[in-house]
């Protein structure tokens, strides 16, 4: 499928590219992934909260853009490597929004503004962040259990958990999470172990809680297929600049037969991640009832090829590319986190052919 944008969600895509370039280029936020606690600058998450970027997934009436202008952004989060939790912070502030209680959208407003950091707390396995039932318990006001793999859970302001009772969302405690941060493959990612046995309010339960748990899954399969595409995207431009400066035997080495087969290679992935994210978007946005099938089929598509079109742009740099001077590294880390997360290949890989229209 080839997809065009329209007019104004082409506007969105170079008005979102000129700010990531201007206040967050991947030269400028190497400090921030290497040395900063959080692993993200809260003034430029503020910035996006007053421009409406963190709640680009509210419905219309509330602001928001819907999943194609979501899948856009991701994009071109990508393509800067951009860090910190935006795909999380987005995808709890629509979260909020369908629980429909009143504390619930009161915290909504809150992260959607960018005054408050709320993301949701689901693993419960060291082994695997596939999703499965919860095991964490919701009684007498307060949730106990621990979670695993809690996207920049020591910095948020609030976590949405999922108890076997429900969604419960639990407030920051004065004393802090009792968290321990856990190692990272990229160096921009932070997760933590949080146990909890906090004062919590049950926001969603039942059919409710599973419908608004079923959402927020298949849209962060859904954005970090597209924030890979962007990832892809970036690598492929990279590869292709070094590879038409880079001489060998007084000619740029693109102009080798073999290295521009390899390029050829990385195009048609990125294209063909590219078709698959923004149809699972349309889709979507659109309540197609294969939404979730399509969204299934871009997520476990694009981990793949994601790391070959990484891992090709490390090789066609040579010596330099695994360097951490070069950028190269950085993309092909993100990629493997990302497909791990949100629903790992083999897990969407599964859930799509058991929905499958040809089996």
């Amino acid at each position: 499928m080839r997809f065009e944008l329209d007019d104004d969600q082409a506007l969105l895509r170079s008005s979102t590219r000129e700010l990531l370039e201007n206040e967050a280029a991947l030269a400028d936020t190497r400090a921030i992934m290497e040395e900063v606690a959080e692993g993200f600058d809260k003034n430029m998450y503020a910035q996006l909260g007053e421009l409406g970027y963190l709640g680009v997934l509210l419905s219309e009436e509330d602001g928001g853009l819907g999943a194609i202008a979501f899948a856009i952004i991701m994009a071109e989060m990508g393509r800067v490597a951009f860090p910190g939790p935006f795909l999380e912070w987005t995808v709890a502030v629509r979260a909020l929004a369908d629980c429909g209680h009143a504390e619930a959208t009161q915290w909504q407003a809150k992260a959607s503004g960018g005054d408050a950091l709320v993301v949701l707390a689901l693993d419960e396995d060291i082994r695997s962040a596939d999703p499965r039932d919860a095991q964490a318990v919701y009684e007498n006001g307060r949730v106990r259990g621990t979670k695993v793999f809690v996207p920049f859970g020591e910095h948020a302001d609030a976590l949405l958990v999922s108890t076997a009772q429900g969604l419960a969302l639990v407030p920051r405690p004065g004393t802090g999470w009792n968290a321990s941060p856990l190692e990272t493959f990229d160096h921009a990612q932070r997760f933590a172990l949080v146990e909890l046995d906090n004062e919590a309010s049950l926001v969603a339960e039942g059919e409710a809680a599973r419908a608004v748990l079923g959402r927020a899954q298949r849209l962060g399969a859904l954005g970090a297929s597209a924030e890979m595409f962007g990832l892809m995207e970036r690598s492929v431009e990279s590869a292709v600049q070094y590879t038409s400066e880079r001489e060998a035997f007084g000619v740029p080495i693109g102009s080798f037969q073999a290295l521009q087969h390899r390029a050829a290679d990385m195009l048609l992935k990125a294209e063909s991640t590219r078709s698959a994210a923004f149809r699972a978007a349309w889709a979507e946005e659109n309540g197609e009832p294969n939404a979730d099938y399509l969204v299934s089929v871009a997520k476990a598509w694009a981990g793949p090829a994601g790391r070959f079109v990484a891992g090709q742009n490390i090789q066609l740099h040579g010596g330099v590319g695994f360097t951490w001077e070069y950028d190269p590294h950085i993309y092909l880390k993100r990629i493997k986190t990302r497909e791990q997360f949100h629903g790992s290949n083999a897990w969407h890989t599964e859930n799509a052919l058991r929905q499958s229209p040809v089996i």
